[in-house]
């Protein structure tokens, strides 16, 4: 019974972490769980737990004309991830700006 258990714990975190971009458990980076805001894209960044970061982030998205609904910054060590809901559609071409920050590690859509 606890293995069943933990086998659906596991791939309820997978689900979430999957559709949502919510981080638990994990070993190398820090929980993470962003109730999403409705109508809004969310946006997952891992990147290197360095100065500016967020700032950098939100930098492109405003050249881009999309606001900041809600966002969390989480780190452990030398990791950092933003979960970012967006007003807006987060185009390929601005995911790929976002992509090419110094120190971003991934991005994606969630």
């Amino acid at each position: 019974e606890a293995e069943e258990n933990c086998a659906v714990m596991v791939a309820e975190q997978l689900r979430d972490f999957l559709e949502n971009g919510n981080i638990r458990n994990s070993v190398n980076y820090p929980e993470a769980v962003l109730p999403r805001v409705p109508n809004t894209t969310r946006l997952s960044v891992a990147n290197r737990n360095v100065p500016n970061m967020v700032g950098q982030i939100s930098t492109c998205l405003a050249a881009h004309g999309i606001n900041i609904a809600d966002l969390l910054n989480k780190s452990r060590g030398e990791y950092a991830y933003t979960l970012i809901d967006a007003d807006g559609v987060v185009g390929a071409e601005l995911l790929e700006r976002i992509r090419a920050i110094d120190g971003v590690l991934s991005a994606r859509i969630a």
